[in-house]
């Protein structure tokens, strides 16, 4: 992993310091029996998730409940709400600990308001794993799960201006940049993953944004939700682009994405490149129409599955997987990390890509 990756992740958590790495192996703290003794197979695992924001959520929860009732496990998957998702994510870690969960999955609602929880956990002896957003400031996180999402942006950044390209060889290109919520740890991960391919283009000039707007604070979308995405996009086109054309913009999923795409049809404005992440069924399909430009390929299902694994691995004694013990520092200590590669997927390629998917290879042919 490259050391600005290195850098990027530990700025999320905003604090100073750095701790050992953790061990391979299951925590030694508690009721949990030590190191390589694991659990019995019977045993609660707890599954914390966000609200239900995207298909990808939608369909881990089912994944979990089917694929650790499978293992032999009893399954708790909760989802937090939309209302108060981080009082509600709390709540639930709380009572899968009561409850006498083993190992409880995190995809936390807000990454750095579970310090409480996931000390009760390690006070209770329950492993802790962090999937797909990484929990900040905290010791008490044993392993984190994830596609690699500093590479995620840095692919949507090469697909953005690949398309921008494809449509006008020559540039200089005016582009927009979208980044996700503010309250989601992997928001910073893919923004600067994708600004680590566009920010010299911009200081050299190929790329502008023609509203200024590059900071993280100014691109942010609250709660990854469609509407700020579109309305935001609206206020641009209407105070920026009269007369300007715009090539390109970011986009951080593929929900935002068509918001984005949304707001530009119905400004009557062509249709700029647009990035996007998370292979959605209705983003699959503006891709083979011509409308989005690309999407990001993190296939729930293999996630799920390495996340399970990693569970049965700690049941049986075993050492748990992991490929990357130095990047993903939360603040306090640097996390280790079993880590899946994201694949860029265009039109050209989508066929390719989802072969093996039932939902979304039909579309691609």
């Amino acid at each position: 992993m490259s050391m600005k990756k290195f850098l990027t992740v530990t700025a999320i958590a905003a604090v100073a310091g750095l701790a050992l790495a953790g061990c391979a192996g299951p925590r030694d703290a508690g009721d949990t029996a030590e190191e390589g003794s694991g659990f019995e197979q019977e045993s609660l695992i707890g599954v914390a998730l966000p609200s239900k924001t995207s298909e990808n959520w939608v369909l881990a929860g089912d994944l979990f409940v089917n694929g650790l009732e499978e293992a032999g496990f009893e399954a708790d998957v909760q989802y937090a709400g939309a209302t108060n998702p981080v009082k509600d994510q709390q709540d639930q870690i709380s009572a899968m600990i009561t409850n006498g969960a083993k190992v409880i999955v995190v995809g936390a609602a807000d990454g750095g308001q579970l310090n409480t929880q996931v000390q009760a956990a390690a006070d209770s002896g329950a492993v802790v794993i962090a999937y797909d957003r990484l929990i900040l400031n905290t010791e008490n996180v044993d392993y984190y799960v994830a596609y690699d999402n500093f590479e995620v942006g840095e692919l949507q950044g090469q697909a953005l201006l690949e398309g921008m390209k494809a449509k006008k060889p020559e540039g200089p290109w005016n582009i927009e940049l979208f980044s996700g919520s503010s309250d989601d740890a992997n928001s910073a991960v893919f923004f600067d993953g994708a600004m680590s391919v566009l920010e010299p283009m911009i200081e050299s000039g190929d790329l502008n944004v023609v509203s200024g707007q590059t900071d993280i604070k100014q691109t942010a979308t609250a709660g990854w939700e469609a509407e700020n995405a579109q309305s935001r996009m609206e206020t641009l086109l209407t105070g920026f682009y009269g007369t300007e054309e715009l090539d390109g913009v970011l986009s951080p999923n593929d929900t935002l994405a068509r918001a984005i795409i949304t707001a530009a049809e119905q400004a009557g404005k062509p249709i700029p490149t647009v990035t996007g992440q998370d292979s959605e069924v209705e983003s699959v399909k503006s891709i083979m129409a011509d409308k989005q430009y690309s999407t990001i390929n993190k296939d729930t299902r293999a996630l799920v599955a390495e996340a399970i694994e990693m569970v049965q691995s700690l049941q049986a004694g075993d050492d748990v997987t992991v490929n990357d013990e130095e990047s993903y520092d939360n603040g306090v200590k640097v996390v280790p990390a079993n880590l899946l590669p994201p694949e860029i997927v265009t039109k050209e390629n989508a066929a390719e890509s989802y072969a093996d998917d039932d939902t979304l290879g039909p579309l691609t042919q």
